[in-house]
């Protein structure tokens, strides 16, 4: 379906020649504006579902400025400009558009734009709707269930957490603060879908204040009475002077806080407060989200309070792990560590996984995005269907397209028979494109293709094939940079970004490195036999101190190697053989080891701690577990010289 298009060029010209385009290719231009107070009259006239958008205007404001507007309306909107260096695509890449064209572009990319936004708009808006829909369905079924109103808060945390992100959430009745009921007591997340309750008592303990103090703080904290949002600077000003809010801030390192008020039949003022320690966790969406389920949420807290009211008991200090409630499915297990950036990243798998859209995950080497990948496949109505893996990097340049889309008998030299490529294996399923940012241009375009057409064609066919696959991408560079620098397809990153999702680095996540050492140590205990127990302290602020340019891998294999040459039940003494080294012909400048390099690193090391010792029980070969003939052929490979002893 055609959708009605306004045009924001304050450039005849260019205007007209686009709304000629258009105008040709069935769509309804509803109006051009010069500036974004022409615009925003015409929007508020015509409604339109898709603006083209020129960055530079007439006036003062920019497109930058109208496009925040546009995407609280959600009117989707793609950018025309003719800068595309990265310091434009860093500032319009924070309002979430839709498409980017650099001017001078052709009719055919304006169309595949239009194409692309108006899918990505489609997605964003039955998405949105299907899972407000599940929302409602599993708060309605907690509010209407058993239990006390504790357990129906605790309930709710889960069940909030995909769609109102948290490190700690509150809520209560905006007029008492005791043991019962509260606006500032809550639950604090502490791994996925595990919550500690924190009551009156539990706030005095960790933060030093008595309870008395509490509750004058709370008499002094200023309730609100309608929603709002605290973000950056706002969200500093807030929290400048004594307050609850504050407390919550300092003890528990948030950054930002939505307020959402409910007014319940009785006439009583209701206040759900989430925090997070991130700073633009929240926007206009998640208050427009609750203002959509007010009247089922009043009524719902409404009585989940009159039975409070009833109760009163105190439910007091405990862990719950709501894995064990809720019976989830253990694919997270995998996933190793309780940090906010890492939670986060399991909270949008869950999101995006049972649909069908396109994933971007992006992020360091070694940070697991493969492993990620796997989370949502497993997790997705596919998951009993194919998943095909293809690392775009190991693919020889001169077969890349035979080995994605196949080959017909005889289409090029060597083509002794017909082959099916890794896109047609995938159908019905999902195929995941790791390194995706390797691909020629030219290939790029040919998927780009794929995904708009949803149909292949063999090299050396004359037919296409229709396929029904599910894409999930990753790379570890930055695409933004690349298409600035004429790398990637502008047309292709938007098509794949729809949803995109973020790796932390284990440097942004240190407080994970315990447990996944421990996990590491547990693994490798089973695979060589041995009974190392854990870490020292000292061992283990050695891990946290360092910097980890090879992520989690990099720990993976130190402590592969550590296992391996440890006598003692416990690990004191561990070398970490940096990924970086200085040399001297790169005017002194670090730079990344190769993978070569490494391995060579790693059989001088496993040599010296055994002396040279080759073969034999304890020896260098039993240590990497490699045959000995394979492991001089290495040796060799890598220019190792030195007499060993057989």
């Amino acid at each position: 379906m055609k959708e009605k298009i306004l045009i924001v060029e304050d450039q005849f010209i260019e205007a007209d020649y686009l709304r000629s385009i258009l105008v040709k290719a069935g769509h309804k231009v509803c109006g051009i504006a010069r500036s974004v107070s022409q615009a925003e009259e015409i929007i508020e006239q015509e409604k339109p579902k898709i603006v083209l958008l020129d960055i530079f205007l007439k006036g003062r404001a920019t497109g930058i400025d109208l496009a925040h507007q546009l995407r609280k309306e959600h009117i989707a909107f793609i950018y025309l400009s003719a800068n595309s260096n990265e310091d434009i695509l860093n500032q319009v890449k924070a309002t979430e558009p839709f498409g980017f064209l650099v001017k001078p572009f052709k009719e055919k990319d304006l169309l595949i734009a239009l194409e692309i936004a108006q899918y990505r708009l489609e997605y964003s808006l039955e998405s949105r709707l299907h899972r407000e829909e599940v929302l409602q369905k599993q708060l309605a079924g907690i509010i209407q269930g058993k239990g006390g109103w504790k357990e129906k808060l605790l309930a709710f945390c889960p069940v909030l957490q995909p769609y109102f992100p948290f490190d700690y959430i509150t809520a209560g009745l905006n007029t008492t603060f005791d043991k019962a009921s509260s606006h500032a007591p809550g639950f604090l997340r502490i791994g996925f879908d595990e919550y500690q309750f924190f009551g009156l008592n539990e706030i005095s303990n960790i933060t030093g204040i008595s309870e008395e103090r509490l509750q004058l703080l709370h008499a002094r904290t200023p309730i609100g009475s309608r929603s709002e949002l605290y973000t950056t600077e706002r969200f500093r000003d807030a929290i400048k002077d004594p307050s609850i809010p504050k407390l919550i801030a300092d003890t528990f390192k948030i950054k930002s806080r939505l307020l959402i008020v409910l007014r319940l039949p009785d006439g009583q003022l209701f206040s759900f407060n989430f925090y997070s320690k991130n700073p633009n966790t929240y926007g206009q969406e998640h208050i427009s989200a609750f203002q959509r389920m007010e009247n089922q949420l009043a009524k719902g807290m409404g009585s989940i309070f009159l039975q409070e009211r009833n109760e009163r008991a105190d439910l007091g200090h405990q862990q719950v792990n709501a894995f064990e409630e809720r019976n989830l499915p253990p694919i997270f297990y995998g996933i190793i560590g309780t940090s906010h950036l890492l939670l986060k990243v399991i909270d949008h798998v869950r999101i995006v996984a049972p649909t069908d859209t396109s994933v971007l995950i992006l992020g360091e080497s070694g940070t697991g995005k493969e492993k990620i990948a796997n989370c949502i496949h497993d997790l997705s109505p596919r998951k009993e269907k194919p998943f095909i893996k293809v690392n775009c990097a190991n693919l020889p340049a001169n077969l890349i397209e035979s080995e994605l889309f196949g080959h017909e008998k005889g289409a090029f030299t060597g083509a002794v028979e017909r082959r099916i490529g890794k896109f047609e294996l995938a159908d019905t399923g999902s195929i995941f494109l790791d390194e995706i940012g390797e691909l020629s241009l030219d290939l790029q375009m040919k998927l780009l293709g794929v995904l708009q057409e949803r149909e292949i064609e063999r090299v050396g066919s004359q037919s296409p094939k229709k396929v029904n696959v599910r894409v999930i991408a990753a790379t570890n560079r930055n695409l933004e940079k690349e298409v600035a620098e004429g790398r990637f397809r502008l047309d292709l990153y938007y098509r794949l970004n729809v949803f995109p999702i973020m790796l932390p680095p284990l440097r942004e996540r240190r407080e994970d490195i315990a447990a996944l050492s421990k996990h590491f140590i547990n693994h490798y205990n089973r695979k060589t036999g041995k009974k190392i127990t854990g870490l020292s302290n000292r061992a283990l602020k050695k891990l946290e101190a360092y910097h980890w340019p090879g992520n989690i891998r990099e720990l993976e294999h130190l402590m592969e190697r550590t296992i391996l040459l440890s006598k003692e039940a416990i690990i004191d003494d561990l070398t970490i053989i940096p990924l970086y080294q200085k040399d001297p012909e790169a005017s002194n400048e670090s730079r990344i080891k190769t993978m070569e390099e490494n391995e060579r690193d790693h059989i001088l090391y496993i040599l010296e701690k055994c002396q040279g010792k080759i073969w034999g029980p304890g020896a260098a070969a039993e240590l990497l577990n490699l045959h000995p003939s394979t492991l001089k052929s290495k040796m060799k490979k890598l220019g190792i010289k030195k007499n060993y002893i057989n």
